[in-house]
């Protein structure tokens, strides 16, 4: 079942919640500010205390807005949205909610195991939504959906048996663009044509 113009609202929707997210991943840095002055710290102290936190916001920040910009990317056209295609996004939204949490615990566990796994696995959770999502809406993979799912897939496995790799492991997605174009090399309706 779809609803004329369900599209139009659910974008709306999942833009508000996406920007609430964002918005989130700063707080931890307001917070240490009025801890810093209690404590009788100097401005200085306040970014030096804190460098783990400003990376993981950083970082964080960064994949926040690219995955929005592939959702963005993914809904533009589209004028209708099935209860699979909103169930779909719902999860996509819940990965990108949850997402301030490992966040702050790079922030205070920094190199730690399980914490770089938490973090990129939530990552990786989230660009399998948007992956399904694009087949769910378009009937095909769209705009590297698939290899950045993939690329994920293999940085978790990297920073979880690699040691010392962490979030290095995260660089594997700069290769995206030729994972995509040996995909569209490589796929049976290319040869076809």
């Amino acid at each position: 079942m779809t609803e004329p113009g369900g599209a139009e609202r659910l974008v709306f929707f999942t833009d508000a919640v996406v920007a609430i997210a964002i918005t989130l991943l700063v707080l931890p840095l307001v917070d240490a500010v009025g801890e810093a002055v209690d404590a009788g710290r100097s401005a200085t102290e306040v970014i030096t205390g804190n460098l783990g936190q400003f990376f993981s916001f950083l970082l964080s920040f960064a994949v926040i807005a690219r995955l929005w910009s592939a959702h963005h990317r993914l809904f533009d056209g589209v004028t209708t949205a099935s209860r699979r295609v909103v169930g779909l996004n719902m999860l996509w939204l819940l990965t990108i909610v949850v997402l301030p949490f490992p966040t702050e615990m790079i922030g205070g566990y920094g190199e730690d195991w399980f914490t770089a796994v938490l973090y990129i696995g939530s990552i990786l959770a989230s660009s399998a939504c948007l992956t399904a999502l694009s087949v769910a809406i378009r009937g095909r993979l769209v705009g590297g959906a698939g290899s950045m799912t993939a690329l994920l897939a293999l940085a978790l496995l990297v920073a979880a048996f690699v040691p010392g790799v962490r979030y290095l492991a995260l660089l594997l997605l700069f290769l995206a663009p030729l994972v995509e174009r040996l995909w569209q090399r490589w796929r049976p309706d290319y040869w076809a044509a």
